[in-house]
C-alpha cells in the first residue's frame, strides 16, 4: 500500500536484512482485531514510527506514515537490540532475519581507558535467554529495513511531507505543501525534534545540552583480523568500554561480525544536535589520544565519522493531548541518552503497548481512554529507563581519582563474582546497585524481563475490562437506541 515505489524509497542496508512478505505470515494479538477500524496518522518513520505502523496494521488499522524525508533509510551506526525488544521481533516472526545479520556478544566488558586493564565483566551470550530472548548487536540501517519491510505492506507512506500545523480536534495535519490529511488519531514518532510534542504540550519544550558529544565510526573487521592486538575483538564478540575521564568508548561488531562500530563519548565542543552531521576523524583521534595502544590502532583505520550532541529532556507531564485524538511515541515523548542502550528499545515497546490495546478497540469513544492507559503503561518504565541512562553518564566519567578507584574496585568485586558463578560455585548475590548496571539482576530482570505484550494482557485484565471495555457497549446500545 505504499504511495512510494520501494526501490527508490529505501537507502541501502545489508542484502541479507529482508523481511518481506513475513508479516502476511504472522498473528498477533491472538488473531484479535478491533471491529472499529481507525485511520492512524503516524509522523515519523523512524524505528519507533516503523513499529507503531506495524501492530496498529495488525491490530486492524488503517495507516499512513509521513515522513519529511526524501528517502528512508538510516545512518551508519549500530544498535544494540536487547532481550525485551527481541522477543517482540520474535513474535513478529523477525527471529531468523535478526540472526542472520546479528551478533549475539558474549559479554560485556568494562576497561581502563590509559592501560586497558579489564576492570569488569558480566557473562552475557547464552545468560541473556534467562530473560527469553537473545542481546543481540546489529547494524542500525539493518534493523530500519526489518522493520519497514514488516510495516510497508499494510501502510500508505508519504515521503517528502513536512507536517507545519497539528489540529488535535478535527484531528488533522497540515504540510508544507498545504495539503490537509484527515485522520482518526494522529501519534507523534518524530524524534527529538518533535513537532507533535509542541502539539501536545502547548509549548515548546526545549532540550538541555548533556555536557556531551559522540562521536560514531564503523571499521571493516577484516583489517583488524590482520593484527594480532585487535583480533580478539573479533573473535571473541564482546561489548568493550573503555572509561576515562570524560570520555568513554563503547565497540562492538556487527552485520555478521563484518563490521566493527564504535561510539565515542566526549566533552561537547560545540557540535549538534543531529544523527547525520560529519565530525573531523583526526580531532576524534586527537580527543582520545591519552586512550590504550589497541584504541590508537583501532582509530587509525577510521576515515570518516558522524558527531552529534547528546540532548537530554526530563520525562514529560503528559503524553497524549487534551482532545484525545493525538498522543507521542518513542524520542518524542522520553529521549533516551545511549548509556543505556534503551533508545530504541523503549520506541519498539511504545508501539507493542498501543498495538495490542488498539486491538481492543470496539467504539470510537474508546480511543482516549486506550491513549491514556498507553501514558500509564509506559510512562514509569521509560522515566526509570532514562534515569539508568543518566547514571551511568556519571558512572562512566569519573575523573581519575578517589571515586573512580572505588567504582573500579566496585566493578572488579562484582567480575570476580561472576566467574565464580560461571565456574559452576552456587551463591546467592543480586549485586543490586553495583556500578556495572549490566551486573545488577534485579536490574536485568526489570530491564530485559520486561514483556509489552503480557503487560497490557495483564492490566486489561484488571483494568481495561471494567473500565474500557463497557464504554463501547454502552455506546452501541445508545446508537441501537435502549439508552
Amino acid at each position: 500500500m505504499s504511495s512510494e515505489p520501494i526501490s527508490s524509497a529505501y537507502v541501502a542496508a545489508d542484502q541479507h536484512a529482508s523481511a518481506q512478505g513475513v508479516s502476511e505470515r504472522i498473528t498477533l494479538y491472538d488473531g484479535r482485531k478491533a471491529p472499529v477500524r481507525l485511520h492512524i496518522l503516524i509522523v515519523g518513520c523512524g524505528l519507533g514510527g516503523l513499529a507503531a505502523a506495524h501492530c496498529l496494521a495488525q491490530a486492524g488499522h488503517k495507516i499512513t506514515l509521513i515522513e519529511a524525508a526524501h528517502a528512508i533509510g538510516e545512518v551508519g551506526a549500530g544498535i544494540q537490540v536487547t532481550p525485551n525488544v527481541t522477543r517482540l521481533l520474535r513474535r513478529w516472526g523477525l527471529g531468523d532475519a535478526v540472526e542472520r545479520i546479528a551478533v549475539r556478544p558474549e559479554a560485556i566488558v568494562f576497561r581502563r581507558y590509559a592501560t586497558g586493564e579489564r576492570v569488569g565483566y558480566t557473562k552475557w551470550g547464552e545468560n541473556m535467554e534467562e530473560f527469553g530472548a537473545s542481546y543481540y548487536h546489529i547494524h542500525r540501517a539493518d534493523f530500519h529495513k526489518l522493520l519497514f519491510d514488516l510495516a510497508a505492506p499494510s501502510m500508505t507512506l508519504r515521503l517528502k511531507s513536512t507536517v507545519v500545523a497539528v489540529d488535535p480536534e478535527a484531528p488533522s495535519l497540515t504540510l508544507a505543501s498545504g495539503e490537509v490529511i484527515h485522520g482518526d488519531l494522529i501519534l507523534g514518532a518524530d524524534g527529538v525534534k518533535s513537532y507533535v510534542q509542541q502539539v501536545v504540550l502547548g509549548r515548546v519544550n526545549p532540550a538541555q545540552p548533556t555536557g556531551d558529544a559522540a562521536y560514531r565510526a564503523i571499521i571493516p573487521t577484516s583489517v583488524m583480523l590482520e593484527d594480532p592486538e585487535l583480533r580478539p575483538f573479533v573473535e571473541t564478540p564482546e561489548m568493550t568500554a573503555w572509561m576515562g575521564p570524560g570520555t568513554h568508548l563503547m565497540a562492538y561488531n556487527i552485520r555478521a561480525k563484518k563490521e566493527f562500530n564504535m561510539v565515542l563519548l566526549h566533552p561537547d565542543d560545540g557540535s549538534v544536535e543531529s544523527w547525520t552531521a560529519e565530525g573531523s576523524a583526526e580531532k576524534m583521534r586527537e580527543d582520545f589520544k591519552d586512550y590504550e595502544p589497541r584504541v590508537q590502532k583501532l582509530l587509525q583505520h577510521v576515515n570518516s565519522t558522524l558527531k552529534w550532541r547528546l540532548m537530554d529532556r526530563q520525562p514529560l507531564e503528559k503524553w497524549v493531548h487534551s482532545s484525545g485524538r493525538v498522543a507521542l511515541l518513542g524520542d518524542a515523548c522520553h529521549p533516551m541518552l545511549p548509556y543505556r542502550a534503551q533508545g530504541a528499545a523503549m520506541a519498539i515497546e511504545d508501539a507493542a503497548v498501543l498495538g495490542n490495546l488498539f486491538s481492543r478497540l470496539t467504539h470510537p469513544s474508546q480511543i482516549g481512554p486506550l491513549l491514556h492507559a498507553y501514558e500509564g503503561l509506559r510512562l514509569r518504565r521509560t522515566a526509570n529507563t532514562q534515569a539508568s541512562s543518566r547514571l551511568n553518564q556519571r558512572i562512566f566519567h569519573l575523573p581519575d581519582g578517589p571515586a573512580q578507584e572505588a567504582r573500579d574496585a566496585d566493578m572488579r568485586a562484582a567480575m570476580e563474582l561472576e566467574f565464580r558463578l560461571l565456574a559452576g560455585e552456587h551463591l546467592d548475590v543480586s549485586l543490586e546497585g553495583s556500578h556495572n548496571q549490566w551486573a545488577d539482576r534485579k536490574k536485568n530482570a526489570e530491564q530485559f524481563g520486561y514483556d509489552a505484550d503480557a503487560a497490557v494482557d495483564r492490566w486489561w485484565a484488571e483494568v481495561g475490562e471494567k473500565e474500557i471495555a463497557p464504554l463501547g457497549q454502552q455506546q452501541a446500545i445508545k446508537v441501537n437506541g435502549r439508552l
